[in-house]
């Protein structure tokens, strides 16, 4: 006997009847932001945009309201809302805090005055942007009679309450291993910039160019690549530096810290944006969804703001922070040479090559690794299997790095390189194994 099906098909009037219930609080808040009086939007609106958009998408989608030619382009309006929601969230945040971070005090005006003037051209967009969208969105109802209606009266929130601050008494203790937490932070910050430096953006006026340029080096995967680096950069900081007496003594420790920030939430924007357009690029949607969604917001436009001024945004500010990380490297880093000999019976081939390059990428901080005056990157395979292949009868190495991961090499080459296999390996290389 054949079971019956779960689901069951109702046809677009019934669901209409649905549509009330399922997009009541986004339906009240985005005719409530129409009407408000506040000229720049503050956070609270954004998030609030977010969260109701977001919630009517994943009830809209369980529907299969995405799929249904009445109810596709309400669902890609309401999708379009909660993206530009999120990535006005991170501008808006950072427009307030980015004084605090102290970004400027590294930047000549003009550049200050650029960067400024790119995020608040940028955020203002997104504004307007999720205005066209929240109008198109009530539109569609009308026009398909979904009985929805309008609200008139502004956002009805609370007063902002007065913000109060218990003492201070945990995370002032001295961290262990704390220079090399922030050895590792400064360094992954410049890799970092070396990383978005070897992209090849740059500003670009030509839409042509533009949208290539955009295709080849910050497709939206790359740029979650870029926001997660950052977030973890973040993240890492707030875990083992943050609130620590050292941070309290060191003001450069909080500095580095508000460029990191003030990166990851813009790429947070970028990120959002980039999606967007490649949404509506991908072919994939339909032209009931395509051809008025083109019409509200351009493609162009949009392409313009991540490039020339987002990015070109996140590039002055990491370069900005590159003489302070470069400051604080060598102040945290206890920098020692390590001259070693290759045994007779062993050879340095891939395998023992990405044990060392394993120990470096772990502890986090640079390793130069030298063969009769050529040098390397100790953290990178292609570079160490060129530097030894280029030099194959040269048997005595030379790492130039902080003390931990020359400790461990050194003690690598003790235990032949590995070669016996890992799980005879002593317990300080235990994190070779994983």
């Amino acid at each position: 006997m054949t079971e019956p099906s779960l689901e069951t098909i109702i046809p677009e009037t019934g669901f209409v009847d649905l549509l009330d219930g399922i997009a009541g609080g986004f339906a009240n808040f985005s005719s409530a932001v129409l009407v408000s009086t506040e000229a720049r939007w503050p956070k609270r609106f954004y998030f609030r945009l977010h969260v109701e958009a977001d919630e009517l998408e994943v009830q809209l989608d369980d529907y299969g309201a995405r799929h249904n030619s009445a109810f596709c382009l309400l669902t890609e309006l309401t999708a379009s809302i909660r993206g530009f929601a999120s990535a006005g969230l991170s501008l808006t945040h950072l427009v307030k805090r980015i004084e605090g971070y102290g970004v400027f005090k590294q930047m000549d005006p003009a550049t200050e005055l650029m960067l400024r003037d790119g995020l608040e051209q940028t955020r203002s967009f997104v504004q307007a942007s999720i205005c066209c969208f929240i109008e198109a969105w009530w539109q569609e109802c009308e026009t398909r009679g979904f009985g929805l209606k309008r609200g008139v009266t502004p956002p009805d929130f609370l007063p902002e309450a007065r913000r109060f601050r218990l003492p201070r008494d945990l995370g002032n203790e001295d961290l262990t291993d704390e220079d090399q937490r922030i050895a590792e932070v400064a360094s992954k910050y410049l890799q970092a910039v070396e990383m978005l430096e070897e992209c090849g953006l740059r500003p670009e006026v030509d839409p042509k160019t533009r949208r290539r340029m955009l295709q080849e080096s910050c497709t939206e995967q790359i740029a979650r690549v870029f926001e997660a680096t950052m977030h973890n950069l973040q993240s890492a900081y707030d875990t083992y530096i943050g609130n620590t007496k050292v941070e309290v003594e060191d003001i450069r420790l909080r500095q580095l810290r508000g460029y990191i920030s003030t990166v990851l939430h813009m790429f947070e924007g970028v990120t959002h944006l980039t999606h967007f357009v490649e949404r509506h690029e991908s072919g994939q949607r339909d032209d009931t969804v395509e051809a008025p969604m083109s019409k509200l917001v351009d493609r162009d436009t949009v392409q313009d703001l991540i490039l020339n001024k987002l990015l070109a945004g996140v590039l002055v500010a990491l370069k900005a922070g590159v003489p302070l990380a470069e400051e604080l490297l060598p102040r945290y880093t206890d920098m020692q040479t390590l001259d070693i000999e290759l045994p007779e019976h062993l050879s340095l081939h891939a395998r023992p090559a990405s044990l060392i390059v394993g120990i470096v990428t772990f502890h986090g901080t640079p390793v130069e690794m030298e063969v009769d005056g050529s040098t390397a990157n100790a953290a990178s395979i292609l570079e160490v299997m060129m530097l030894v292949g280029s030099n194959a009868s040269n048997r005595i190495f030379r790492f130039v790095g902080d003390s931990k991961p020359l400790h461990d090499i050194r003690r690598l080459f003790e235990v032949g390189l590995g070669e016996e296999g890992l799980d005879r390996l002593p317990i300080e290389l235990g994190y070779l194994r994983r």
